[in-house]
């Protein structure tokens, strides 16, 4: 499977997550203009965070860790994408405490990443939907699920196929179609006062 993305970004693994009903296709996610396009500062979503108010290097990963917490929201995610939508399904298959579990819920709905839906009118009771924000971490699961399997576990509880065969990613650049090697990129620093090496002297 090859993943679209553009040089501004890294070299880091990106696809469809192994629940994603796209695990099986070409997919294309980018970090261009074209798919994260800049906005008037006076109409930025109010669930987005000015880079700039964080401590340390302004840098979109420090935001989306704002957002994401701790290690259960993207489980929570992992489960959504698979189909389970319920708490107790969520609240059995993380092994997240109840209560850790309700609180997180919160937090990615009014972050923008799930959305509650009812699937039962009397009593009423509802589920967890992905927005579109929510589906787009699934190129952030299966990124940890290929680095997991290749650094952290004994041995791949599961096996992503594709065609029959075991997946394997890598990230391409949309705008030239070329693999993308960390040596080929390069940053350009929206805020100035910073470089690589962190905040410039003076």
């Amino acid at each position: 499977m090859t993943v679209s993305a553009s040089t501004a970004s890294t070299a880091s693994t990106a696809s469809t997550s192994a629940g994603s009903t796209s695990a099986g296709s070409t997919s294309t996610a980018s970090t261009s203009a074209a798919s994260t396009p800049r906005t008037d500062p006076t109409s930025i979503d109010p669930t987005r965070i000015d880079p700039t108010t964080l401590p340390g290097r302004p840098c979109s990963v420090a935001a989306a860790l704002e957002v994401l917490g701790d290690r259960w929201s993207l489980l929570i995610v992992r489960e959504v994408l698979l189909g389970n939508g319920r708490f107790s399904q969520i609240a059995r298959n993380t092994g997240a405490p109840r209560d850790r579990l309700a609180a997180r819920l919160k937090a990615l709905v009014e972050a923008g990443i799930l959305r509650r839906q009812a699937y039962q009118d009397s009593p009423r009771r509802e589920e967890y939907r992905l927005t579109d924000a929510g589906r787009d971490l699934a190129r952030v699961t299966q990124a940890l699920l290929e680095w997991g399997d290749r650094w952290a576990v004994t041995d791949p509880p599961v096996r992503i196929k594709h065609h029959g065969h075991d997946l394997e990613t890598q990230v391409t650049c949309r705008t030239c179609g070329e693999p993308v090697r960390r040596e080929d990129v390069t940053r350009e620093y929206a805020n100035t006062g910073w470089d690589n090496a962190g905040r410039v002297a003076g």
